[in-house]
């Protein structure tokens, strides 16, 4: 059973976080590339689903493991002929066979699935050959002072962040996992503390 926290406080405190000017700019350099049949990992509040191009997709479908975020991403602002479908599942064990999708979108969510590796061996299983793997994650800086700190706090921004982790590595994970990058972007994020700022993103293709 969820603690209060999670079932009252953490879904405000994400949504405040998750939906930073800052965040919302780079959902939107990967989201509207997707097309087909969509998976999005982690689709929490929803707040990719403004930024789909209905014209060129399918069918979204989200999967997430809290019933409060699934609420909240069933009544999300999304654009006209955008048919969304939201199920319980987590990006570990996906309830869906292999192959069946054109796209994955994966946008801040690496940072707080319990295996990263399986996740993403998931995202790459349920892909088509030759399927895009859209990303836009937070994750290890590559400034040795930046990481020193992002280690130190860590294990505080963890606990307070509903396991969200700001020391995992992104792009270089995935290779590992059959996904072969086709195009990668970085930055520090304006606007945003350097040890939570750290961000890539980009589109890797189902080898």
């Amino acid at each position: 059973m969820s603690s209060f926290y999670d079932r009252n406080i953490l879904p405000r405190l994400l949504t405040c976080a998750c939906s930073s000017p800052p965040m919302m700019k780079q959902r939107t350099k990967v989201v509207p590339r997707a097309t087909g049949r969509v998976l999005e990992l982690g689709i929490g509040m929803g707040l990719n689903l403004a930024s789909y191009n209905p014209a060129a997709v399918k069918v979204v479908v989200g999967v997430d493991p809290s019933p409060e975020l699934r609420a909240m991403a069933q009544a999300a602002p999304k654009p006209p002929g955008l048919t969304v479908e939201v199920v319980d599942g987590t990006a570990e064990a996906l309830p869906f066979e292999s192959g069946s999708f054109d796209t994955v979108v994966c946008t801040f969510t690496l940072c707080s699935v319990h295996t990263p590796a399986a996740a993403l061996a998931e995202a790459r299983r349920v892909l088509k050959p030759g399927g895009s793997f859209l990303f836009c994650e937070h994750g290890l800086a590559p400034d040795p002072d930046v990481a020193r700190w992002q280690r130190f706090w860590d294990p505080l921004w963890s606990a307070m962040a509903g396991g969200c982790h700001i020391i995992r590595p992104v792009a270089s994970t995935l290779p590992a996992a059959g996904l072969k990058i086709d195009w990668l972007e970085t930055m520090y994020l304006p606007g945003t503390p350097r040890i939570a700022g750290w961000n890539e993103w980009g589109c890797a293709l189902a080898a």
